[in-house]
């Protein structure tokens, strides 16, 4: 009682949220990380932590809805800057690119869950990058980039583009912040993955049955 009246309401949820991903921003991986430990780093009490949460899996897909949250904002400012299709591949890997690393946590959070022993963290954050791919499909349309692709091959080709930059990440976040050089080098490579996925999608034509 004593602590809930020291706390405003949501505080300690939030605390536990970010311990989980100060502990994920030094090297642990989400998996690994007991209840105990991420009390103890949030500088709580371990039973306060079930007041907000069932488990660590419950945890996990809490911080995938905020991870959520920053993939949206990403999009926002991608619809925001990029105004003309021939700068839409270059600026939107430059705009992810910067969202990872100010938000490397989340990142690092999203590059384990994607191959962790969770698997409703893994579908939490799978169901993210296909609610990220359908936006993509939507912009493309309205661009009228690729009016030629029907509805599944466009579905195909916005999936591989997400595919490829979430596995881009591996590389991005083994990198130090501050090594502008390599950064640049990973936004390069995975610029000119993109562009063989667009030129190949620019000429694609379904085989017949």
């Amino acid at each position: 009682m004593a602590e809930r009246q020291r706390r405003r309401p949501g505080e300690t949820r939030e605390k536990l949220m970010g311990a989980a991903l100060e502990l994920v921003g030094k090297g642990r991986h989400f998996a690994s990380l007991g209840i105990r430990e991420v009390t103890r780093q949030a500088g709580v009490v371990p039973t306060s932590f079930y007041r907000h949460f069932r488990n660590m899996d419950d945890l996990g897909l809490q911080l995938v809805d905020e991870l959520g949250l920053v993939l949206r904002r990403m999009m926002r400012e991608a619809r925001a800057n990029v105004l003309q299709a021939d700068k839409l591949i270059e600026e939107s890997v430059g705009i992810f690119t910067a969202h990872a690393q100010a938000n490397r946590s989340f990142f690092l959070f999203m590059a384990q869950g994607l191959a962790g022993e969770s698997r409703a963290v893994q579908d939490g954050i799978r169901g993210e990058m296909r609610f990220f791919a359908s936006e993509l499909a939507n912009d493309l349309r309205r661009l009228r980039l690729v009016d030629h692709l029907n509805d599944g091959d466009l579905d195909l080709t916005c999936d591989l583009v997400v595919r490829t930059v979430a596995f881009s990440l591996t590389d991005l976040l083994s990198i130090a912040p501050d090594d502008d050089y390599q950064i640049g080098q990973v936004r390069q490579r995975t610029t000119g993955f993109l562009q063989m996925i667009f030129v190949g999608a620019a000429h694609w034509q379904r085989p017949e049955a």
